[in-house]
């Protein structure tokens, strides 16, 4: 059966194999204009794997983004914590924390905003090394040459501009960036959410063949169930900045265990997407039991 993440049970949730990111008890608020407090993630705990790829489903706005932030240290949650591979890595700081950074790397959703204009490919890919003060001007540039070969560019894409591009191409450049530190926790937030079908299964083909070769643990951040089930061996339900249920990805489709993942999976569209209105069969007394 399904696990329904209830306080009784969150930030216990038990794995066999070793285990590489855990978060417990995140909490994130925000303030609107109007000084009203947001709560983006509230309470959430969870734990991936070594070496799997961990989905993370639920609506547009109900925290996602705000949590992958969070882990990638962009953010700093209000109260919680976050440990990677046995590392307090929530309470990292200074020096310390851009010498781990390169550990965790994240592919945005939209490649046109996330990858400067003004710079060219080979400077994008190349730019976390800079960054990291790995290699000379050299074996950065050669290095960045070599991502490109290795997600399906040219040798001779480094010398253009990102809008030269297509969406997929886009993409392509900004899986070779998260992986030019060689990091061992990709965090891939909506990575086809913006191209056409075509160019999403062959990014999610790219991001298969990435995970085994560069041996990597991988985070999913998606609306759409289809690739949920295509590409994760567990998954994450969200709802309202809580999880409210995680499964094996085969049993959650199957014998899903919260009333609001059965309305995800039955309002789905024909491509996968989960409808912005799933959440309006859901009455109150089912919600998720606040913490």
């Amino acid at each position: 059966m399904a696990e329904q993440v209830t306080p009784s049970v969150a930030g216990v949730y038990s794995v066999s194999r070793e285990t590489c990111l855990e978060v417990n008890n995140l909490t994130v608020r925000f303030q609107s204009a109007t000084a009203e407090e947001i709560l983006a993630v509230d309470g959430v705990s969870f734990t991936v794997r070594s070496g799997e790829v961990f989905g993370l489903v639920g609506e547009s706005g109900c925290g996602k983004t705000t949590l992958a932030h969070c882990i990638v240290r962009l953010l700093q949650a209000d109260s919680g914590s976050i440990r990677f591979q046995g590392l307090d890595w929530s309470a990292l700081e200074g020096k310390e924390l851009r010498r781990q950074r390169r550990r965790i790397q994240m592919i945005f959703q939209d490649p046109a905003t996330s990858l400067n204009p003004r710079m060219t490919v080979g400077q994008l890919v190349s730019e976390p090394l800079w960054i990291h003060r790995l290699g000379n001007k050299d074996e950065r540039s050669a290095k960045a040459i070599e991502l490109l070969e290795t997600v399906g560019l040219q040798a001779d894409d480094a010398l253009r501009k990102p809008d030269e591009f297509s969406g997929g191409q886009r993409q392509r450049i900004a899986i070779a960036r998260a992986l030019a530190l060689e990091p061992e926790l990709l965090i891939a937030d909506e990575p086809v959410s913006s191209l056409d079908r075509t160019a999403q299964g062959e990014i999610l083909e790219l991001l298969d063949r990435m995970q085994s070769e560069f041996r990597l643990t991988t985070l999913f951040i998606t609306h759409n169930l289809t690739l949920v089930r295509k590409f994760c061996q567990r998954v994450a339900v969200m709802f309202h900045g809580r999880l409210v249920e995680i499964a094996e990805t085969e049993t959650l489709f199957e014998e899903a265990a919260h009333p609001y993942t059965r309305v995800l999976l039955g309002t789905a569209g024909p491509d996968g997407s989960v409808a912005q209105t799933a959440t309006d069969p859901i009455p109150k007394s089912q919600e998720p039991i606040p913490n």
